[in-house]
């Protein structure tokens, strides 16, 4: 056995996610023995015994792996150009958001933004965003991974799942979900009451949030490569031990797969985290969490049942823009509203 390493241009990775996934997708393959994805550098490194095969050949087999992912290889490197021309969309589009988003407020039916905190509102809203942004990716590749480990096995007529078909291992994993987001949360919220912030450690943690989100935002522009390697993300090896989870072979294990994206490398999720953290009370944090889950709710549930992705869409570029640009407005009010805490700013949002 003679092995061989490759290394490919990688296209269609935004976030750590997103390495996770494309490494957890090509070690299944048999015949490869290491992978190291980079964001940095979009290069993917393959190492195998990949017989009388090309570097061509090859980086197109894999390339079919990976395409359902939204993600291909190539072996040249290939410019990527900004589309600027999609803001003359986008723009618009942001500021219709605003426009209906400040009536709402007006009328006070809702309250996304409020001087001391992040509402269940802004945090099921920011959900709706995730859930249809590539940095959500890695959820869909987890679920796709249970559902091709369960398939492979014929598990899905095993006596656990028998009579519920392809359905029960997606209802389990959106209830593993959502009451795992609703308890962690809480618990995160509980260890932040440990610390007893006062108004400039509040300032603190607003600060990491509206900055996270604000690296979010850019990213999804997807006209700024430079902003990559900016992006936080879980430790590594915690990671990994999630997305590991979606490839056993349990009844339970799609409740598992549910629990274990609460510990995956997604901005939003973390920024969403970093702020239950900052409330200091269970109940808060644990419905800070829930909220964000609810809204994601929809269109994973989508996923799990069709071949929903907007990735593919001939509009995605512009979609993605004015994501963006929301996500980077959430982050300058969070900005704001944390030095209103600590009283550098007046109260600005009083709409």
């Amino acid at each position: 056995m003679e092995q061989k390493t490759y290394k490919f241009h990688i296209h269609g990775m935004h976030c750590k996610s997103c390495v996770l996934l494309t490494e957890s997708e090509l070690k299944e393959l048999p015949y490869i023995s290491d992978v190291k994805a980079s964001l940095k550098s979009n290069l993917v490194e393959v190492t195998g015994d990949f017989g009388n095969r090309t570097p061509e050949q090859v980086a197109e087999e894999i390339s079919s792996i990976l395409h359902p992912h939204g993600y291909t290889l190539s072996v040249e490197k290939i410019e990527k150009k900004a589309k600027w021309g999609e803001f003359k969309i986008a723009i618009p589009v942001t500021i219709l958001f605003l426009v209906i988003y400040v009536l709402l407020q007006k009328i006070g039916l809702v309250n996304l933004v409020n001087v001391n905190k992040v509402s269940y509102g802004t945090a099921f809203v920011i959900g709706i965003i995730a859930s249809l942004s590539s940095c959500m990716a890695v959820v869909g590749g987890l679920l796709l991974s249970m559902s091709a480990s369960f398939a492979k096995e014929g598990d899905l007529t095993s006596p656990g799942l028998r009579g519920a078909g392809k359905f029960k291992p997606a209802t389990m994993f959106h209830i593993g979900r959502i009451v795992s987001f609703f308890i962690l949360g809480g618990v995160i919220g509980a260890i932040g009451s440990a610390f007893q912030l006062n108004a400039y450690g509040t300032f603190i943690l607003g600060s990491l949030v509206a900055i996270v989100m604000l690296i979010l935002g850019i990213n999804l522009l997807d006209v700024f490569p430079w902003a990559k390697r900016f992006q936080l993300g879980m430790p590594k090896f915690l990671s990994r031990h999630a997305m590991g989870v979606s490839k056993l072979n349990h009844t339970l294990t799609p409740l598992l797969v549910g629990v274990a994206t609460f510990f995956l490398p997604c901005g939003f999720t973390q920024s969403m985290q970093i702020y239950s953290l900052s409330t200091g009370n269970f109940m808060t944090g644990a419905l800070t969490m829930l909220s964000f889950a609810l809204g994601t709710f929809p269109v994973l549930a989508l996923l799990s049942f069709s071949s929903l992705s907007i990735s593919k869409n001939s509009k995605a570029g512009v979609f993605f823009k004015v994501a963006g640009l929301i996500v980077i407005l959430f982050a300058i009010f969070n900005l704001i509203n944390a030095l209103v805490v600590i009283n550098i700013l007046p109260p600005i949002f009083n709409f």
